[in-house]
């Protein structure tokens, strides 16, 4: 593709940007809010739980109103690389999972967007209330109930779930190769985080792997309430042994993969934006560095 066919590359950086700033504010909310609920006695939250923590001021509802946005604007950039494979995953087998896995996510972050904008304007700061599945999954189940009354529907959620476990298996791969170095420039600010940002996608895999697992099993028991967000994923993880745990652990690990989120909306290399531009990678520089 070249690089203004249909202008298409002229609005998709920003929506790129704005759409992983806005995960990343969403993930910062969540795990922030969550290890402050479990050093005070509480559970962790979902996402629109965590968020209605925030709304009891217009300061809080403005950043939950950025989340919103912002996730919204992740789901249409994962949608546009996907169909025009802005990043060059390609057509074989694990491009297509790659790509295929990017809808999907993309989707399941729309609903979230959608579900928590109308935290900022129904919330009445009841948020901190018990239990991340309370309202982690609000959007999520609220559009799988709304897939499974389609002809097919169950099957349709089915597929999703099973190719959000294959995202989360590229999750954990990216994670064991630190292949994100790939799509990174590289800056002072990428060197120093590099640890950082690989125990951030790997918390992210676990978080994916996990509801790609609730969104299956929902698909074949017909039940969007065992669909859910982050909410009922860690719901799912408290309940297992030493639960608790394994949740403050995840949670430290978004807080990674938030400043994941942060360094890819400022640094993240699109290589049909910028063909041609010659960019060094974090990979590439890495690569230098050990050969000298």
């Amino acid at each position: 593709m070249a690089k203004d066919d249909n202008g298409l590359l002229d609005w998709s950086l920003p929506v790129m940007r704005a759409g992983y700033a806005g995960r990343g504010l969403t993930y910062l909310v969540v795990a922030g809010i969550s290890l402050w609920a479990i050093w005070r006695g509480g559970e962790a939250q979902g996402t629109e739980s965590a968020m209605a923590v925030l709304a009891d001021d217009w300061l809080g509802r403005a950043v939950v109103l950025a989340a919103a946005v912002g996730l919204i604007a992740y789901a249409i950039w994962r949608l546009i690389d996907a169909v025009f494979d802005l990043e060059a995953y390609g057509t074989d087998g694990e491009g297509i999972v790659a790509r295929l896995g990017m809808i999907v996510t993309g989707l399941v972050h729309g609903a979230l967007g959608v579900g928590i904008a109308s935290v900022g304007r129904a919330s009445d700061g009841g948020g901190s209330g018990s239990g991340g599945g309370s309202g982690g999954g609000g959007g999520v189940s609220g559009a799988v109930q709304t897939v499974l009354e389609w002809p097919g529907g169950r099957w349709i959620v089915v597929i999703a779930g099973l190719l959000t476990i294959a995202a989360a298996v590229y999750y954990a791969r990216k994670a064991w190769k630190a292949d994100y170095r790939e799509h990174l420039f590289a800056n002072e600010a990428t060197r120093r985080w590099n640890g950082v940002l690989r125990a951030g996608v790997a918390a992210q895999a676990v978080i994916v792997g996990v509801a790609g697992g609730l969104l299956t099993v929902a698909g074949f028991r017909a039940d969007s309430g065992r669909a859910g967000g982050i909410g009922e994923v860690l719901d799912w993880l408290q309940s297992q042994p030493f639960g608790q745990v394994i949740v403050v652990a995840v949670c430290l690990g978004l807080l990674g993969f938030a400043l994941f989120c942060f360094v890819n909306a400022a640094y993240r290399i699109i290589p049909v934006l910028h063909e041609g531009d010659g960019p060094q990678t974090l990979g590439d520089a890495l690569r230098e560095g050990r050969a000298a």
